[in-house]
């Protein structure tokens, strides 16, 4: 079995996101809306009046007018658990994933394991339940478990390619808390569709109970978003966090 530096396994407890490559702005979404009625204006036209676009914009996002919010582009790349992907790629109007390929590369040694402030105690029933913080012990047991665990799962996958085994075939020893990478290209009405149900916050008009992981990516996406469309953002949360 190969002993090399890049084969011991690395343990984290955050994700990765990276805005990439972008074309969005709220005037993306003032043109769109004004083109159905006014024809074709100039950007500088639309730049000329930033207190009517913001209004413009909150009266879309209000009565959920959402195809204005459809001309924009954006692009991430995120490096997360693999359990986290098997959640994010349910979510398909709107998005295009690419994610990498176990097929054809050889998987690196990079796993999750929770952080100190992960909740990790579920009460109630479902339906009705919370997470609540979780012991010394607990978090001693979840993180030698897990080490364990992914250092068993590695040693496999690592004696099987070195047996000269398929790496198509020798993944599947390998867990969820994997870290993979993809690249994610959606446009802002996809986006607060994920942030609505992916995120939890306060002033939610509909409530939602994502699971962790999968928020510290949406929380990330969120606030790369915000300063790409200042104006939709806070139409956004002034309007509930619902996707028009």
């Amino acid at each position: 079995m190969s002993d090399d530096l890049g084969t011991v396994p690395q343990f984290r407890s955050d994700v990765t996101v990276d805005l990439v490559r972008s074309a969005a702005a709220d005037s993306d979404v003032v043109w769109a809306a004004r083109v159905s009625t006014a024809g074709e204006q100039s950007l500088e036209a639309l730049q000329q009046d930033p207190e009517k676009s913001t209004g413009l914009i909150n009266f879309l996002m209000r009565d959920r007018h959402g195809t204005p919010f459809e001309h924009n582009s954006m692009t991430f790349f995120i490096s997360a658990p693999i359990f986290v992907f098997r959640e994010f790629h349910r979510h398909r109007s709107g998005w295009s994933y690419n994610e990498e390929s176990g097929r054809y590369r050889e998987l690196q040694p990079v796993f999750y394991v929770p952080g100190a402030d992960r909740k990790l105690v579920q009460e109630g029933r479902p339906g009705r339940y919370e997470f609540v913080d979780g012991t010394e012990k607990q978090h001693a047991v979840v993180a030698d478990s897990m080490e364990a665990a992914y250092q068993a799962s590695y040693r496999a996958y690592q004696e099987m390619l070195d047996a000269g085994v398929a790496r198509e075939v020798a993944r599947a020893v390998l867990p969820v808390g994997l870290f993979s990478s993809m690249y994610a290209t959606c446009n802002a009405r996809s986006l607060m569709h994920f942030l609505s149900l992916r995120t939890k916050a306060e002033n939610a008009k509909v409530p939602s109970f994502p699971q962790r992981e999968i928020e510290m990516v949406a929380e990330q996406m969120e606030a790369k978003w915000a300063e790409l469309m200042p104006l939709t953002h806070a139409a956004f949360e002034k309007h509930g966090r619902v996707a028009p």
